[in-house]
C-alpha cells in the first residue's frame, strides 16, 4: 500500500511536470528561497549588516511593551471619549433645541388648532414623541463620533494591539483576549458591542463576553455620571479642583466597571461556563493609513444608524408609559406616586429612592431619558414649580437649576454616588437586551444577562449605604 501511494505521487508529479514544464520544480524552489530571504532580510542581521529598520516593529515595542502599553492603551480610549463627550456637546443641543424647543411647541399648536383631545395630543405629542427626541438628540451626536473613531483605529490596524496588552489578563479572568475589542466598543455602545462578539471564535468565550460587555459604560450612562459628578462630587472639594475631581469620579467608575467584567467573567468560568480558555494566535497587521470616507460611511450607517433605530423602537412605548403612569389617577394620586411611594422604602435601604428606582423601570428603553425622567418625576412628587406638566420630560441647562431641583428631591452625597453605581450596575437598555437575545437565541442567557447586572447593582448600592450610614 505505502509503495502504491509514493508511485501513485511520483506519476502526479511527472504528470504536473508535463503539463507545466520541465522547469516547474526550480519555479518552485526559487519562490520558496525568495520569501525565504525576505523574512530573513527583514528579522535578521550579521555581524557586517544592520537590521532592516521597520518602523511599525518600532511602533510595537512601545505599543506593547509592559512599561507604556497600558498607559498609552488609556490615553487613547481617554482622548476618544473625551473627544465624544465634549464634541457632541454643540450637535446635541442643536438636536434639543431643534426637537423639544422648536418642533415641540408646533406639534402642540398644530394638535391644539385641530381639536386633538388633550389626552391623545399628551399621549403621542408628550409621551411618544418627547422620548424619541431625547434619544435622538442624546444618542446620535455620540455614536456618530464615537464609532467613526473607533473604527479608524481598528482600520489603522492598533486594535489588535490592544487586545494583545489584555489577554492576558482576560486568559487569567478565563475570557477571550478578543474580549478586549469588544468591551472597548462597549464603551460606544453595549448593543454594538454585543454584536462586535461575533469575533470570538470559542462558544463559550463569547458567552462570557456578551454577559459582560453591560459593565463597559456605554455614551447614554456618560451623560449621566458627568452631570452627577459634576452637581455632587465637584461640591465637596474646593472650587478649584472640582473639574478634577468630578473627572476622577467618572473615570472611577469605568475603571470599576472593568473590575466587575473581569471578576464576573472569572465568577462564570468557575461555575456555569466552566471551560478550558481557547488558545489565542494573533497575528499582529500592519500599519496602514486608514480608508476615511469608506470608514466614516460604514460606521455611520452599519453601526450609528442601526442602533439608533433600534434604541427608536424601544424608545417610543417608553414615553407612551412615562406619560400614562403619571396622568391615570387612583384616588388623589398618580400610578406613579403610588409607585414612588411603594419603592421608597427599598430605595432607602439601596442609598436611593422611589424616583430614581422608577425612573430606571420606566427607562429601561433608554438610558439618556433617565434624567429628564428623574426630573419629571421629582417636580411632580415635591410639588416645586418647574416642568412642562405631568408626564412631560424635560432637562435644564443649568447644573446649578439641576442640583437645586435634585435636592429639593431629598438627595445627598449618598444618593448621587450610589447613583452613579446603580447606573453602571443595572439592567442593559432594551436595544441591547433585543441584541443579545438575537446574538445568542436563548432566553435563558438573555435573562441571566439582563438580571446579574441589575442584582449586583442592588448587593452594591446596599453595602455602600450601610457603611456611609455607619460612618457618617
Amino acid at each position: 500500500m505505502k509503495k502504491n501511494s509514493i508511485e501513485n505521487l511520483l506519476t502526479l508529479s511527472n504528470d504536473l511536470r508535463w503539463k507545466i514544464g520541465d522547469d516547474f520544480h526550480d519555479h518552485l524552489a526559487e519562490g520558496i528561497y525568495a520569501d525565504a530571504s525576505e523574512i530573513a532580510n527583514s528579522s535578521v542581521s550579521t555581524l557586517n549588516q544592520k537590521k532592516q529598520f521597520r518602523l511599525d516593529r518600532k511602533i510595537d515595542k512601545i505599543v506593547t511593551s509592559k512599561t507604556w502599553g497600558f498607559p498609552i492603551m488609556f490615553l487613547i480610549l481617554g482622548i476618544i471619549l473625551w473627544l465624544t463627550i465634549e464634541g457632541a456637546n454643540y450637535p446635541s443641543a442643536m438636536l434639543a433645541d431643534l426637537l423639544l424647543n422648536s418642533f415641540h411647541p408646533i406639534l402642540k399648536s398644530l394638535a391644539s388648532s385641530i381639536g386633538m383631545p388633550w389626552w391623545l395630543d399628551g399621549f403621542l405629542i408628550d409621551g411618544v414623541y418627547l422620548a424619541v427626541a431625547w434619544v435622538i438628540a442624546v444618542m446620535l451626536p455620540p455614536m456618530a463620533i464615537f464609532f467613526p473613531m473607533f473604527t479608524l483605529l481598528e482600520d489603522f490596524g492598533y486594535l489588535p494591539r490592544v487586545a494583545f496588552n489584555m489577554d492576558e489578563l482576560f486568559r487569567r479572568s478565563g475570557a477571550h483576549g478578543k474580549q478586549a475589542l469588544t468591551m472597548s466598543m462597549g464603551f460606544g455602545c453595549n448593543a454594538a458591542g454585543v454584536v462586535a462578539t461575533r469575533i470570538i471564535d470559542s462558544p463559550r468565550e463569547r458567552l462570557i463576553a456578551i454577559i459582560t460587555n453591560n459593565f463597559s459604560l456605554c455614551n447614554g450612562r456618560w451623560p449621566t455620571q458627568i452631570l452627577i459628578a459634576t452637581i455632587f462630587i465637584g461640591a465637596v472639594v474646593p472650587e478649584s479642583f472640582s473639574g478634577i475631581a468630578s473627572l476622577s469620579a467618572v473615570i472611577g467608575i469605568a475603571i470599576l466597571g472593568i473590575f466587575f467584567m473581569f471578576f464576573v467573567s472569572w465568577a462564570l468560568t468557575k461555575t456555569v461556563l466552566k471551560g478550558e480558555v481557547s488558545t489565542f494566535n494573533l497575528e499582529l497587521p500592519p500599519y496602514r493609513p486608514p480608508r476615511f470616507w469608506k470608514t466614516i460611511y460604514t460606521s455611520l450607517i452599519d453601526r450609528t444608524l442601526i442602533v439608533l433605530w433600534r434604541a427608536i423602537v424601544f424608545a417610543a412605548p417608553a414615553g407612551a408609559v412615562i406619560w400614562l403612569i403619571s396622568n391615570i389617577y387612583i384616588g388623589n394620586e398618580s400610578i406613579a406616586a403610588w409607585t414612588i411611594n411603594y419603592l421608597d422604602g427599598f430605595g432607602f435601604l439601596l442609598g436611593l429612592n422611589g424616583v430614581i428606582l422608577l425612573a430606571y423601570i420606566v427607562a429601561i428603553p433608554a438610558n439618556e431619558i433617565v434624567i429628564p425622567t428623574i426630573l419629571m418625576l421629582t417636580v411632580m412628587v415635591v410639588g416645586i414649580s418647574g416642568g412642562e406638566g405631568a408626564g412631560v420630560m424635560f432637562e435644564l441647562d443649568s447644573a446649578n437649576a439641576t442640583g437645586d431641583i435634585l435636592r429639593a428631591g431629598g438627595w445627598t452625597l449618598l444618593t448621587a454616588v450610589n447613583l452613579m453605581l446603580f447606573s453602571l450596575l443595572h439592567n442593559p437598555c432594551s436595544t441591547t437586551i433585543y441584541t443579545i437575545y438575537k446574538e445568542t437565541n436563548s432566553v435563558k442567557w438573555t435573562v441571566v444577562a439582563s438580571i446579574l447586572p441589575v442584582i449586583m447593582g442592588f448587593i452594591m448600592t446596599f453595602l455602600v449605604a450601610q457603611i456611609w450610614r455607619i460612618f457618617t
